[in-house]
């Protein structure tokens, strides 16, 4: 039997030290990183969705990061094939694939071998979708998602109105939920001998390091950013709606003031911050590293001490 690539992620909340700590296990590991981020994937989107810079990369290569114009969609099925194609690549130079990121699907799907939103198209039953959120807003929409499919509308905001739709329309056209979907297709055998970790904070720590950061993101630009991306850009849905992003272009539209721009930034990211520990903490077999009162060398130690099991 073909030996498997073995592979590494490190996952946790927005805002928990992934970076710092990532580059540090890459460094010691001789590894490349595959960002699994679904807003820093695009260019020109820099403050909001705390990419670090060439300069704070260190020379570790970053890979499926700042590549595509923010007026483009990418898909889960995108990821997973273009983190295929560069995992390979990787191992083939000698150096081992470091996978770091937020977002869960993008991360479930590639080591986990899932396969999201299968079942046929209903364009007739998406636009009806897409026109009722139009007239009665997106939590009504989240709410029907809710009535069939409570765990899906649990792993889904309700403002990702697009992938709320694409959750109805697949049980629609195949009368199966779309986590009975995920559930089953979970049985398949992974192409990886992967571990995962997830990095944790105490919560009041893990706040207050996100309402600094919203903080510094605004001091260092954020508006003239959104600014920029406006004027020369239509926002992909997937650009327009992440956060500190969507906050922005209402007060540039004038619908809130900056202080409850603010506030709101934080808030949202706060909440998203917990939607992504209740994702990964239901990963079967994912091995939790706190942060709390250690040094980010000791932590990366310790995660290798993890890899290589």
């Amino acid at each position: 039997m073909q030996n498997k690539i073995k592979i590494a992620s490190v996952s946790g909340p927005t805002g928990v030290g992934k970076t710092e700590t990532s580059l540090i296990i890459a460094k010691l590991m001789n590894a490349e990183i595959i960002s699994a981020d679904s807003m820093q994937i695009y260019k020109y989107m820099n403050i909001g969705t705390a990419k670090p810079t060439v300069e704070e990369r260190q020379g570790i290569a970053h890979h499926l990061m700042d590549f595509l114009d923010p007026d483009c969609d990418y898909s889960v099925a995108d990821f997973s094939s273009d983190a295929k194609r560069i995992c390979e690549d990787i191992v083939s130079r000698g150096k081992f694939p470091l996978l770091v990121g937020g977002t869960g699907l993008y991360i479930d799907s590639f080591l986990d071998g899932v396969k999201f939103g299968e079942g046929e198209r209903d364009l007739s039953y998406r636009k009806e979708l897409e026109d009722l959120a139009n007239l009665k807003g997106n939590e009504y929409i989240h709410n029907m998602l809710m009535d069939v499919d409570p765990q899906s509308a649990d792993a889904i905001h309700p403002n990702n109105l697009k992938r709320v739709i694409r959750a109805l329309e697949i049980y629609k056209t195949t009368g199966i939920t779309k986590s009975e979907q995920d559930r089953l297709s979970k049985t398949r055998q992974s192409e990886y001998d992967f571990t995962k970790i997830l990095f944790v904070r105490e919560r009041d720590e893990l706040y207050r390091r996100i309402d600094l950061r919203v903080d510094i993101m605004l001091k260092d630009g954020l508006v003239d950013e959104v600014k920029y991306l406006m004027d020369n850009f239509r926002l992909s849905s997937t650009a327009s709606q992440a956060i500190g992003y969507k906050e922005v272009i209402s007060y540039l539209n004038c619908e809130i003031s900056y202080e409850d721009m603010t506030e709101l930034i934080k808030m949202n990211t706060r909440r998203y911050a917990k939607r992504q520990l209740t994702w990964f903490s239901k990963s079967e077999g994912i091995n939790i590293v706190s942060l709390d009162d250690k040094s980010t060398h000791d932590v990366a130690k310790e995660c290798i001490k993890i890899i290589n099991g």
